[in-house]
């Protein structure tokens, strides 16, 4: 893969990811970043963002919401999808690979990956249904 030029922004970018934990869409970022970068524009996030997300340095996450959100740590790990209230949360579990085995038993093709969501009510969520 080529080097890239260096960009602040770009740069920006993926710190603002790295503090993160609540998977952030490209409008988060945005507004989070323009008072730092006033000369920052909405189609420069979501370039860079797909242009980190396409050079596997970050994750774009599809969730089902329409809009996709974004994650800087790239290790092999699980999302939980709150059907309330709509947050994305890391799940801190045995890894699963397993799956692909069982997947591929009655599929004449090669496996390479999966992505897994699991779908519910956060805690938040759950304590707000019982106030």
């Amino acid at each position: 893969m080529a080097a890239l030029k260096y960009s602040r922004q770009r740069e920006a970018i993926k710190e603002f990811l790295l503090s993160r934990k609540d998977h952030p869409t490209a409008d988060m970022v945005y507004t989070s970043l323009r008072e730092e970068y006033p000369n920052l524009s909405l189609g420069t996030v979501y370039r860079n963002l797909s242009l980190l997300a396409d050079r596997g340095e970050i994750l774009r996450l599809r969730v089902g919401d329409g809009t996709d959100h974004f994650d800087a740590d790239v290790s092999p790990h699980y999302h939980f999808i709150c059907t309330g209230c709509g947050s994305v949360i890391d799940l801190e579990m045995e890894n699963i690979d397993q799956i692909e085995d069982i997947a591929g038993v009655n599929f004449n093709g090669q496996i390479y990956g999966h992505v897994t969501y699991f779908y519910g009510k956060c805690g938040a969520c759950c304590k707000r249904e019982l106030s």
